[in-house]
């Protein structure tokens, strides 16, 4: 059988969290997986770009699995950036026992301090595994269901859409909610900031639902945020001092917590931008991605997921909690296309991990990313393997060294017979005649940036990409389709994506599907939705903005926005192939509700459609201000006209 190649790296097109630049976005940054396995316990630093102590030598009887994602990492730090990753760490647990954890890089690059395995990582949205296992702590306590609606519990909870009633505290932890995405407003910090869950309660009251509750399940991070004052209302604690008590404390997790305070200097891995080092990165949603940690410590969580519930003799919580968290959330939605690549559990981004898939092993899974950080935390309860991995950067492909880890070590355990062969891929003959494509053409969009598809004579379809950088078509990127014999459309010698389309409850997706680098698996994502052309155009008062442009002023100075980034400056425009629509940032169309307000369009599942949103132009004591929730635009330049009564 075909082994994995050294550069295992999965498409970007279904990792929720990954962050492929510093460049601030809606999506990123105002946001921005029978023998035993013999080695000893491995506390080594070093390796990589790290400088003094690379090149650590290999203790004998050490595993291959061990060697080869430690020679892995070494090369994708070689390959990063200097100015990116700068540390890595990892852990792999098998059965009840550690049994390697290292560190690679630099704990501060600046001063050459070595990172160790005891050094903290901010493991960013991994923290939502820990935040659903609190609710299934006061849910086995009898406190709550998972069906029940938010507002019983959390009486302040309110949003201008009257479903906002239906949402359960299930939504919440399955993505399904229906929130907009993501509240942006002092997302990251360099001083601790307590009242984000606060401000994000306030914000939702000023925002719809994008969609009916259940209907689909598209990457929420607002709804995680919202476990922060249930857990306040139901047991009178906030939310960090609820967990550290029930969960970090038991577990013995005693390198982990939230940014309440700054960590102490030397335990934490500094940020290193631009050439530089800085402080602590301090993420401020606490239970959507606030957690500090290292990959050790967060195996004793793995441990007691792999025992059902008990830890070291203690219960934490019920096997049933723990099953159900590992149920297949996903097949309770109405609108789901690509199934088989999205397969939310409670918390994990995936209860049955495709790279793991591949082998007939079942993985639990959850990535988590901040504006430095990355990480990938896998716990495979048959398999009784664990592992996580975190380092300061987004390039040096955790996913990827993950999956190859596990799987040679699942091989090693004979929990496998050997590692999965890697797809060969071909493109298909070509069928003709071609499809009828005139229900196919016209705009797709999303959060990201519209996708065009246009028919050409020959029977083809042409699909480009809207540059949000250029404000045009990026016609470089254009690829031409044909229809094949699988039901996909493909380029000519394009053999690693293709796309489909798929109408479901009326709406019309465009879905990539793209094999990942590895070759295990094919990934599908729900690209974008078909927006139908508008009889009517964008309202005069919206035709005067056009071509404006909106400083965002509503975060704090000691944010990672104020502090490291150039002023944002968001613009409001009009795509000329869909007239009608509010662009907003080259990226979003919106349809205009009034004279002062636009609001979402689309519903797409999976992870493009995330973090939409919706404008409400109000007079401020300058002027007319661009509202986004409680983000605060101000005009550039030449004032805005006084929006109409």
């Amino acid at each position: 059988m075909t082994s994995l190649p050294a550069d295992t790296s999965t498409t970007m097109h279904i990792d929720p969290d990954e962050v492929s630049s510093p460049r601030l976005s809606r999506r990123h940054c105002l946001t921005l997986a029978t023998a035993g396995l013999a080695a000893p316990l491995l506390q080594a630093c070093g390796g990589g770009n790290a400088g003094p102590g690379a090149g650590t030598l290999l203790p004998q009887g050490e595993p291959e699995s061990v060697r080869w994602c430690r020679d892995a990492i070494q090369a994708s730090m070689r390959r990063s950036n200097s100015t990116t990753t700068s540390a890595v760490s990892v852990a792999l647990l098998v059965d009840d026992r550690v049994v390697w954890r290292e560190a690679f890089g630099y704990a501060d690059r600046e001063r050459e301090v070595p990172a160790t395995p005891d050094t903290r990582f901010n493991i960013g949205s991994v923290s939502k595994v820990v935040a659903t296992l609190a609710v299934m702590i006061l849910r086995d306590r009898g406190q709550l269901t998972l069906d029940q609606p938010l507002v019983e519990l959390l009486p302040d909870f309110r949003m201008l859409s009257p479903a906002f009633r239906q949402v359960t505290v299930r939504h919440l932890l399955s993505h399904a909610s229906g929130f907009p995405g993501n509240n942006m407003r002092n997302n990251a910090t360099f001083v601790p900031y307590l009242d984000y869950a606060q401000d994000t309660l306030e914000a939702l009251s000023q925002l719809h639902l994008k969609h009916e509750p259940g209907e689909l399940a598209v990457y929420c991070n607002d709804g995680f945020t919202m476990v922060e004052p249930l857990v306040r209302a139901l047991t009178g604690l906030p939310f960090h001092e609820f967990v550290q008590r029930e969960i970090f404390t038991p577990l013995g997790m005693t390198l982990s917590g939230y940014p309440v305070t700054p960590a102490a200097e030397g335990t934490y891995v500094h940020p290193y931008f631009e050439g530089r080092s800085l402080s602590q990165e301090m993420s401020t949603p606490f239970a959507s991605g606030g957690i500090l940690s290292t990959p050790t410590d967060m195996l004793k969580l793995a441990q007691m997921f792999l025992d059902q519930g008990v830890y070291q003799g203690r219960r934490i919580v019920s096997a049933e909690a723990v099953r159900e968290m590992g149920v297949d959330q996903s097949a309770r939605t109405r609108i789901n296309p690509a199934a088989s690549s999205w397969r939310w559990g409670l918390g994990w981004d995936s209860m049955q991990q495709a790279g793991l898939n591949a082998a007939g092993l079942r993985a639990w899974a959850k990535n988590g990313g901040t504006f430095f950080f990355a990480s990938d935390f896998f716990v495979l309860p048959e398999a009784r393997l664990a592992m996580l991995i975190s380092g300061s950067g987004h390039d040096y492909e955790p996913r990827a060294l993950a999956e190859g880890l596990l799987l040679r070590a699942a091989a090693e355990r004979a929990a496998i017979q050997a590692l999965p062969p890697a797809i060969v891929p071909t493109v298909p003959p070509s069928v003709s005649p071609a499809p009828d494509r005139a229900a196919l053409v016209g705009i797709y969009a999303n959060s990201i940036a519209p996708v065009q598809v246009l028919s050409a004579a020959d029977g083809s379809l042409a699909l480009r990409r809207w540059s949000k950088d250029q404000g045009r078509w990026d016609d470089a990127k254009q690829e031409l389709l044909r229809a094949r014999s699988d039901g996909n459309w493909w380029a000519d010698g394009q053999t690693r994506m293709c796309y489909r389309f798929q109408t479901v409850l009326g709406h019309r997706l465009l879905i990539g599907r793209t094999l990942s680098a590895n070759g295990l698996y094919w990934g599908e994502n729900p690209m974008g939705e078909w927006l139908p052309p508008l009889s009517t155009p964008l309202p005069a008062a919206w035709i005067a903005r056009v071509g404006s442009a909106w400083r965002y002023v509503s975060d704090s100075p000691d944010s990672l926005v104020s502090r490291l980034l150039p002023p944002v400056i968001w613009q409001i425009g009009e795509l000329a192939e869909l007239p009608g629509y509010v662009l907003l940032d080259n990226e979003q169309l919106l349809s205009a509700v009034n004279d002062n307000e636009a609001g979402m369009t689309v519903k797409v599942p999976g992870n493009d459609g995330r973090d939409l949103a919706e404008l409400r132009m109000v007079m401020g004591k300058d002027g007319e201000e661009m509202h986004i929730g409680d983000l605060v635009f101000e005009r550039v330049g030449a004032q805005a006209p006084t929006p109409a009564a």
